[in-house]
């Protein structure tokens, strides 16, 4: 570890690792800092040393401490130790953590206030996360990533101040996502999709959570009616594969559906598709809809979760587990004239500029912080 001057004010932030979203989750909360007095240390517990998380890290110094599973059950006492030498030579003002075993780890490890970010529901749903909770909650602070996260939390914690638990929704950074999306033509011949076909997408996996029976139910009901050599694609894998692959056939639509697996950054294909659907139970928030919203996609979304705040009046919710309303959803878009769908992505890069990318996030940080009046920012 680099010797820093003393002086210098440091943030610390921890994340159990770096797979999925939540590399990009660190670079969200570092960059908020970029135009501050403030340093950031980025901390992976798990995960090997990687240069290209280094770098999409946006953080000032990253650290690898490639603890395995196993390390980090139980008492994670090897990572609280390393938390308590890492802050024992910086200058740091506060800690933020993603999930609970990173707060666990920070309260522990250290004295400095805490900032949860909590990016799913029933993260206090267990008794001891509760009373570990009220131990430390003169120091600690919880951020949902959307309303519905952030009202989960309050639901759990009745004890607290609500104005300690708040909503941060999760932001992209529009220009880089779009100038990685690849051109509609090149992103169906990456997927192997007909340059012609009307396609819809859906990128999540296949598990009850994300409930693509009801979407598949929904297109089969609205095919007679959608453009000719309509799809609908489906990238993920999970252990619903093969029932879902039965109700496909049961259906009689095993033509018109596409099982892609796993597709590594599968927000750069997204101009693939003419629309993306989410038919999730309970998404706690859906970075895929701002993805999907970035390559300038129709959305229809399940009503439930924090989906509906990503999509608020610029895409389609219906009724949860209700395939008669997704497949009235389905045929709504498709019959979409070209100058709706120009004014629609229009007005979705106005919304998400204005929601949900990170200066429109700072202001709302800071200022949170501020009235908490944690870390003398």
């Amino acid at each position: 570890m680099n010797t820093n001057n003393v002086s210098q004010a440091w943030v610390l932030q921890i994340c159990h690792g770096y797979d999925g979203p939540f590399l990009d989750c660190a670079r969200q909360y570092a960059v908020l800092f970029a135009d501050t007095p403030y340093k950031v240390m980025t901390v992976y517990l798990s995960g090997k040393y990687d240069a290209g998380v280094e770098a999409g890290s946006a953080s000032d110094e990253v650290v690898f401490l490639e603890y395995s599973s196993k390390a980090l059950r139980g008492l994670k006492l090897g990572a609280i130790r390393a938390i308590r030498r890492i802050v024992s030579e910086r200058n740091f003002a506060l800690c933020i953590a993603h999930r609970s075993k990173p707060a666990y780890v920070a309260m522990l490890g250290s004295k400095l206030p805490v900032i949860g970010i909590h990016h799913a529901f029933g993260d206090y749903q267990r008794k001891s996360r509760q009373l570990f909770a009220n131990l430390f909650r003169k120091r600690l602070y919880l951020f949902g990533v959307s309303d519905a996260v952030r009202d989960d939390l309050r639901a759990c914690l009745p004890g607290w101040p609500q104005q300690r638990i708040q909503t941060l929704y999760n932001r992209i950074d529009l220009d880089a996502v779009q100038s990685e999306q690849l051109s509609r033509s090149d992103a169906r011949q990456a997927l192997g999709l007909p340059s012609q076909a009307w396609v819809i997408g859906n990128v999540g996996r296949l598990h009850p959570d994300k409930d693509q029976e009801t979407l598949i139910r929904a297109f089969a009901d609205a095919l007679p009616t959608l453009p000719v050599s309509s799809l609908l694609v489906i990238a993920g894998e999970g252990r619903l594969e093969s029932r879902l692959k039965i109700l496909v056939d049961e259906l009689g639509i095993g033509e018109q559906v596409r099982f892609l697996g796993q597709v590594p950054q599968a927000r750069r294909y997204f101009k693939a598709f003419d629309m993306f659907a989410l038919s999730s139970d309970h998404e706690p928030f859906g970075m895929v809809l701002l993805e999907a919203m970035a390559a300038g996609l129709p959305v229809v979304c399940s009503d439930c979760g924090g989906g509906r705040e990503v999509v608020g009046e610029k895409g389609q919710l219906f009724t949860f587990g209700d395939w008669h309303a997704l497949s009235a959803s389905l045929q709504n878009v498709a019959s979409a004239q070209q100058r709706e769908l120009e004014q629609l992505r229009e007005d979705m890069h106005g919304w998400l500029e204005s929601r949900f990318v990170d200066s429109a996030v700072a202001p709302r940080f800071f200022a949170t912080l501020s009235s908490w009046q944690a870390c003398r920012l």
